[in-house]
């Protein structure tokens, strides 16, 4: 029945104000309403429409991908959409093409590493799509170690050219989007020589393709990489390789904000400070962050909403089947992820803040919290990924069967999601750099100098390595000071613990590389504990307005707090803050946390106020009517356009007219 709200009863049963919290996901009203508007735009328009991508053939899936960006651009020019309301209208789209390395990587490199000038040349250029530029700094031998990269970029000082090569086959570009099959430039980064002399890795304006034709340029080779992982999803886009055979270039086309080569072949440092590139880094992996709050979160309302809906085992006298739901193994999967994706947004939320600080600083010239910063950034973007990723999975095995069906919505987002584990830094990768500044701080305690930011609980040290957990009642571990400290103390124990490790070493880096695993940990340890302090800090503020709302942000917090305790008690307990007993009294204040939140989980949901449209899952509708759609859906797929297959006549008659042939044998 159309019309009808199977997920009603369950949101009678909220106790506070969605709407409210609608808001404080949204982070204000005029960030809500924006949201809400443009998803409307797009959820209306038929251009957009997206729930036929698991059927599509690669060719047909990408050219559809094509149009979609064209369409957009000419709405975003109609309608006179500012920049913020033209991202938004990207994020709804919610396809991965070419424009996505165009609008985040390429424009924001040349804002970023180019001179003035340079940027009044690309950048109108870029900004009206004249030019369609990708970001070519991966290759197929090298992704993470930067430093390693082998296309070279040689000046040749007859002609005041540089010359672009790739000297090996692992030296081809591998991966950008947009690079396979409509770039017309691309940001190389290649290894600068000058005189025989490597200067290392600098980034180059190169075009790539004629501007009449649209075929590439003598001395480059340049193709799509093939299929990638999961219907829809990467394979939208034209992730691409490149080789460049002796392509020149001229002078100025090398991004010289910060160092620059003179004509007459000379190499020196603009007054520019090269702390700047990391200002970029900090902004990419705070967007990395706040996208992963946007996956988790969808992920999660499919799961909930259809564990709402779904019925299993434990009818009484034939009455109704138990809502999953209401099962505890379900409740202790879901619960954490939900709790998850509110912290992720709300320490994306306080990136924001901090991107703008470190801005303002770097602009005075003041570099003092940047390791910090970085630092910071590196590590949430590892931690909040691998959750994301393996968290839509689980919510994928919630779904149970079903979950497996692409209409269900999770088989895709899963696949676009992954790839966010790797790019913009491996995850493990950037889990060895905070590490790295872990143990730096660590040794410069002594030396008066305070540690500022995420890591000012080390100035606390003494404290910390000696405090025991004071809890003695299931309710103690409802207080935010105690938890807090329960993750500093093991945070700072367990990066001292492995500092003392690596000392007994007589060369640092053989002891970096045999305790990396340790040191991994650690590195969790401490971005654990930044999100846990953001949390609370966001549930402490006296701005939460909405009945209950504050209320169900508390429980939310300590689901999501207790949880990691639960997952992580071996730290807890190995360090000595916690007791066995203390841990117990923990899982069995988690297990009430769930019973509290149950009846409220489909109205958290509902406060990320996705559409039908956005979701794109038929387990996730808004009205909880999933087996008529389903059963729908089915039909509507192209394979059932025959009733005998194509392939019948050649394959599967024959073998059964032999088979009825030998029975009567």
């Amino acid at each position: 029945m159309e019309g009808v709200d199977y997920l009603g009863d369950e949101r009678k049963k909220a106790e506070f104000d969605v709407e409210a919290m609608k808001i404080v996901w949204a982070g204000s009203p005029q960030n809500f309403q924006l949201s809400d508007r443009i998803s409307k735009l797009v959820d209306n328009d038929p251009v957009f429409r997206k729930d036929n991508r698991a059927m599509l053939p690669r060719k047909e899936l990408f050219k559809n991908s094509l149009r979609k960006a064209a369409y957009a651009r000419k709405r975003i020019i109609e309608l006179r959409l500012s920049e913020e309301e033209a991202s938004k209208l990207w994020f709804y789209v919610d396809e991965i093409s070419y424009t996505t390395l165009h609008r985040e990587m390429f424009i924001p490199a040349i804002k970023g590493q180019a001179t003035d000038e340079q940027q009044q040349k690309w950048l109108p250029l870029a900004y009206k799509m004249q030019i369609i530029g990708c970001y070519a700094q991966t290759e197929l031998g090298h992704g993470s170690d930067v430093k390693g990269l082998e296309t070279t970029s040689t000046f040749d000082p007859r002609t005041d050219e540089f010359v672009l090569h790739s000297p090996t086959l692992t030296s081809s570009k591998w991966w950008p989007g947009g690079l396979g099959k409509v770039s017309t430039h691309a940001i190389v980064y290649a290894r600068l020589v000058l005189d025989g002399k490597d200067h290392g890795v600098h980034g180059f304006i190169v075009q790539l393709r004629s501007l009449e034709d649209h075929k590439p340029l003598p001395g480059i080779t340049i193709g799509d990489i093939g299929m990638k992982f999961g219907n829809g999803g990467f394979n939208t886009t034209d992730n691409g390789v490149l080789r460049l055979d002796h392509v020149r270039i001229p002078r100025d086309h090398m991004l010289m904000r910060i160092s620059q080569v003179t004509r007459e072949g000379m190499y020196k440092q603009s007054d520019v400070p090269r702390q700047l590139v990391y200002g970029t880094l900090v902004y990419m992996r705070k967007g990395i962050v706040v996208e992963a709050s946007c996956y988790l979160s969808r992920a999660v309302c499919i799961a909930t909403r259809y564990s709402a809906v779904r019925r299993q085992f434990g009818s009484q006298n034939g009455g109704p089947e138990t809502q999953v739901i209401d099962y505890k193994t379900q409740q202790n999967r879901l619960f954490p992820l939900l709790a998850s994706a509110y912290a992720f947004r709300f320490v994306g939320e306080w990136l924001e803040w901090l991107y703008a600080d470190v801005m303002t600083r770097l602009q005075a010239n003041d570099f003092s919290t940047l390791p910090e910063s970085h630092a910071c950034t590196a590590g949430l973007k590892s931690i909040t990924t691998s959750v994301t990723a393996d968290g839509i999975e689980q919510c994928r095995k919630l779904c149970g069967g079903h979950g497996y069906l692409c209409s269900s919505g999770l088989p895709e987002l899963f696949a676009v999601y992954i790839p966010n584990c790797t790019f913009e830094g491996d995850n493990i990768v950037l889990l060895l750099q905070v590490a790295r500044f872990l143990m730096k701080t660590v040794s410069q305690l002594g030396n008066g100098k305070q540690p500022v930011g995420t890591i000012s609980y080390m100035g606390r040290i003494e404290h910390l390595m000696q405090c025991r957990c004071n809890v003695q009642r299931v309710e103690d571990w409802l207080k935010f000071s105690q938890v807090l400290e329960a993750f500093e103390a093991r945070a700072a124990r367990m990066s001292v613990s492995v500092a003392r490790n690596l000392s007994k070493f007589t060369n640092s880096e053989e002891g970096f590389a045999e305790l990396s695993a340790d040191l991994v940990e650690a590195a969790v340890a401490h971005c654990q504990l930044i999100v846990v302090s953001k949390f609370i800090e966001k549930v402490q503020r006296d701005d939460i307005g909405g009945e209950g709302v504050k209320r169900q942000l508390e429980l939310l917090c300590g689901i999501y707090c207790l949880s990691l305790v639960h997952k992580h008690r071996g730290d807890f307990l190995s360090t000595g803050y916690l007791t066995p007993d203390q841990a117990a009294l923990a899982n069995h204040q988690l297990r009430s946390l769930y019973t509290k939140v149950r009846p409220n989980a489909v109205g958290l949901v509902d406060a990320f106020n996705y559409s039908d449209h956005y979701l794109s899952s038929i387990l996730g509708r808004y009205d909880g009517n999933v087996y008529p759609k389903l059963y729908e859906a089915a039909w509507k797929d192209p394979f059932n356009e025959s009733d005998v297959p194509d392939g019948y006549e050649e394959y599967v008659r024959p073998l059964l007219k032999q088979q009825l042939h030998t029975s009567r044998l």
